[in-house]
């Protein structure tokens, strides 16, 4: 599948030779507490460089679709402040608008309409004139291979058909920064895999600023830069995907906990003992019956070996290594894979 088109110059990076560029997007404090006391956004602070994708990567209800409402002026912040290409999402919400574009979870095309009637229908909204709004949809028709979809109906498009004419029409904007909200969520396998080459094309091609959120572990590691792990409406870490895997070392020895004579293993105490031996150090975590051992300077068959020779008598020992699910279950105890 064809990308979109190069263009002359990164959109959102402006420059002075005694300057910094003027950040993409920066978050400052921004919370979002609902009526009743609900705090959907506690506070959080990242900002993205021009160019960059950025991932927020957190499970339903983490807060991330309600930081991507607010920094698109859908949902009013209740404190902080939020700025898009140095435009402040609130006090200049149009302004902010022009310079974004999203997909949101759940379509919104109109489905009667032909795929070409929705992106020309867009692009005028946008205020484009007639014949711009048609050389802009032929150019984006082309690069995420539209042709034969077109000029049929929406309603007769699959769900990975209906992504590309969102993503197509998300273009049509020439937005600075493109925030996609769980952009591969209810699609299958292959279709993801098409979807994700075609995100990786607009930074690639075009040097855009993606923000992304996903729950999706793999999704969070191939499209990133850098990742924002939230949990309960806090960022818990960020950093680039790789450092945040290599705080856990290059292996986790996983030991999965049996039934003693007086009912389940106590993961906590097992944890304890193998700190008090030397066995796992001080990043080890126990949740429910499995205790997790990051593996840095000694081999993980020693480790495996050390377990062995514990006196435990564990259900299971496995190696492997550590995915940002790991991360996340440090730092929570709760999994993010579900």
């Amino acid at each position: 599948m064809s990308h979109p088109p190069a263009r002359r110059r990164p959109l959102g990076v402006t420059t002075s030779p005694h300057s910094r560029p003027t950040p993409a997007v920066e978050v400052e404090g921004l919370t979002k507490t609902y009526p009743g006391g609900v705090e959907a956004v506690a506070g959080i602070d990242f900002t993205v460089a021009p160019g960059e994708v950025f991932g927020l990567l957190g499970p339903n209800g983490a807060g991330k679709s309600t930081t991507i409402g607010m920094l698109t002026t859908t949902i009013l912040p209740t404190a902080g402040r939020a700025r898009l290409a140095g435009v402040d999402v609130v006090t200049h919400p149009l302004d902010a608008r022009r310079a974004s574009a999203v997909v949101f979870q759940e379509p919104v095309v109109d489905r009667p309409l032909t795929g070409r009637r929705n992106l020309y229908g867009h692009a005028r909204l946008w205020g484009l004139d007639a014949a711009t709004a048609r050389r802009r949809v032929d150019d984006v028709v082309d690069a995420f291979a539209l042709g034969e979809l077109a000029d049929r109906p929406v309603e007769t498009y699959s769900g990975g058909q209906v992504r590309r004419l969102e993503l197509a029409r998300a273009l049509l904007s020439e937005p600075r920064v493109l925030f996609l909200d769980e952009p591969t969520v209810g699609l299958d396998p292959r279709i993801r895999v098409e979807i994700l080459d075609l995100i990786a094309g607009l930074r690639a091609r075009l040097g855009m600023t993606v923000v992304v959120t996903t729950h999706y572990l793999e999704e969070a590691e191939r499209l990133s830069d850098r990742v924002g792990i939230m949990h309960d409406g806090r960022i818990v870490a960020l950093d680039t995907p790789a450092r945040l895997l290599d705080r856990l070392g290059p292996e986790i020895v996983e030991i999965g906990l049996g039934r003693g004579p007086a009912g389940d293993v106590d993961a906590g105490a097992v944890l304890a003992a193998l700190r008090s031996r030397g066995i796992a150090g001080d990043d080890s975590f126990a949740v429910g019956g499995t205790v997790h051992v990051p593996v840095h300077d000694r081999a993980g068959a020693d480790t495996v070996d050390a377990v062995a020779g514990s006196g435990l008598d564990p259900r299971s020992v496995t190696r492997r290594p550590p995915t940002l699910d790991d991360v996340y279950l440090q730092l929570t105890g709760v999994s993010l894979a579900g």
